[in-house]
């Protein structure tokens, strides 16, 4: 009795992750996110090897015990900031095929959420649903783009407006950040909860609902970015309100 209902668990295990879900309808394409920073200021380009933007997604349901929390991380990152006396704005694009479920150390620095080990088939069936028309739809639109929409006010308490295109819906999001700012790099770090729904997706759900994943997420981030050559070290363009600086890897 125990290995049949071992079987049934691990079927409607791997069912969950790798079913389709139904697509939801799409928003007409919004306006992309322009691909250079305006002219004016110190400008800096993100450094991809500094640089991570992690997703932590949550099971739900009556028979969540059956699923998986899993720790998103992408950091095949690009982007640009400019920085003006007393303002900043930037522009980041997150490529779809960089995305990895689960990666073990990411999984460990996040705790107990992520103790569980996660079977290589469901991650690759968690990735083959993120990836397909019914959620991020890569094919079509292989790039998310995130950009501020006003200037950033960088005397006061740090936030950001940004504009985020997500497989051609596009949302604003307010996100409270820390900043430090030395030798020509600056480094942003936050952590923002963030709704699936608000940004155009529907979270994956099976079996009506018995096994389903929760709207909301939580979004974690660390930006690194250097002053370009010619542009200035940036050190003197920026001060860093007190008390936010920040350079720790998200938690």
């Amino acid at each position: 009795m125990f290995k049949v209902r071992g079987a049934a668990a691990l079927a409607l295990l791997v069912a969950a992750c790798t079913m389709q879900p139904t697509t939801p309808p799409r928003q007409p394409p919004a306006v992309v996110a322009p691909s250079s920073p305006a002219a004016g200021g110190t400008r800096y380009r993100l450094d991809p090897e500094l640089s991570e933007l992690r997703i932590l997604v949550y099971r739900a349901g009556t028979m969540a015990a059956l699923g998986h929390n899993h720790v998103i991380s992408n950091r095949a990152l690009s982007g640009w900031v400019v920085v003006a006396p007393a303002a900043a704005t930037f522009a980041l694009t997150v490529p779809a095929a960089g995305f990895v479920i689960d990666d073990a150390g990411a999984r460990a620095e996040e705790g107990e959420d992520f103790s569980q080990p996660v079977p290589e088939d469901a991650k690759a069936g968690t990735l083959h649903n993120m990836l397909s028309p019914a959620v991020l739809d890569a094919a079509e639109y292989p790039e998310i783009t995130v950009q501020s929409t006003a200037a950033i006010d960088t005397q006061a308490a740090l936030e950001a407006t940004v504009a985020v295109n997500v497989a051609g819906h596009e949302s604003t999001l307010r996100v409270p950040f820390a900043l430090s700012n030395a030798d020509g790099r600056l480094t942003a770090t936050g952590s923002v909860a963030v709704r699936q729904t608000a940004i155009g997706l529907v979270p994956l759900s099976v079996f009506l609902g018995a096994i389903r994943v929760q709207d909301e997420m939580r979004v974690k981030f660390k930006f690194v970015a250097t002053a370009d050559q010619g542009s200035g070290s940036g050190s003197s363009n920026i001060d860093v309100p007190s008390g936010a600086t920040n350079t720790a890897t998200p938690r």
